[in-house]
């Protein structure tokens, strides 16, 4: 099983803390509020897994999965540096497809890992994530805005945004795709928009988090 994080894995936190200055953790954890004790949360793509650590140091059970070796090494650096947790952080090393825990989570993070993907193989995706989620339970979908504002407004954020995807198609071979409103699709596929939270660089707000919740 080829590892497309081999090579940029190693610098991923420090790339994503200076290309977003640090708005992509914070926006990975806006939603942490919905947590609580003891409730099961899932981290599909969990890279180096800042959210899911401060999840289960908010006493959640939480469940990861990834399918790169090299961002689950770079969770466990985290982990090693923490106090034991309530519930130990269940690692699965596997295509996200393949886990089949339907109806299982109280709620479900997808965070800036649903832009690896063509717009059909994200529907897939999201869809499936939401079977692992519970009637009423939540979906968190932490990643770009929507192009929003005037055309200059709209074109460097467009800009902004081509600009990881370029690289991490070169570097990862991760799919060349438009810009997605997640929003419209979370929707679509049945979920409703709770709360929206919204996150700046420079003069633009470049990331969001959204929950959606399960009907």
């Amino acid at each position: 099983m080829k590892d497309k994080y081999s090579i940029v894995g190693p610098f991923y936190d420090l790339m994503s803390i200076i290309y977003s200055f640090n708005q992509i953790d914070k926006c990975k954890t806006a939603m942490h509020d919905k947590i609580k004790p003891d409730s099961k949360i899932l981290f599909a793509g969990v890279g180096h897994g800042i959210d899911a650590i401060a999840a289960a140091e908010l006493g959640a059970e939480v469940t990861v999965v990834d399918l790169s070796e090299t961002m689950l090494k770079k969770l466990n650096k985290g982990i090693a540096k923490k106090k034991e947790f309530k519930h130990p952080i269940r690692q699965l090393h596997k295509n996200i497809l393949h886990v089949d825990e339907f109806s299982t989570y109280d709620m479900v993070f997808a965070n800036f890992f649903l832009n690896l993907f063509s717009k059909e193989r994200l529907e897939q995706i999201l869809n499936h994530l939401i079977k692992h989620t519970k009637k009423g339970g939540f979906v968190v979908i932490g990643d770009w805005v929507f192009p929003q504002g005037n055309m200059i407004a709209k074109f460097f954020q467009i800009l902004y945004w081509r600009m990881a995807d370029l690289f991490f198609w070169v570097v990862a071979n991760n799919e060349l795709h438009p810009f997605y409103d997640y929003q419209q699709t979370m929707q679509a596929l049945g979920l409703k928009i709770k709360k929206v939270k919204y996150f700046r660089v420079l003069f633009d707000d470049r990331y969001c988090s959204i929950l959606g919740q399960k009907k």
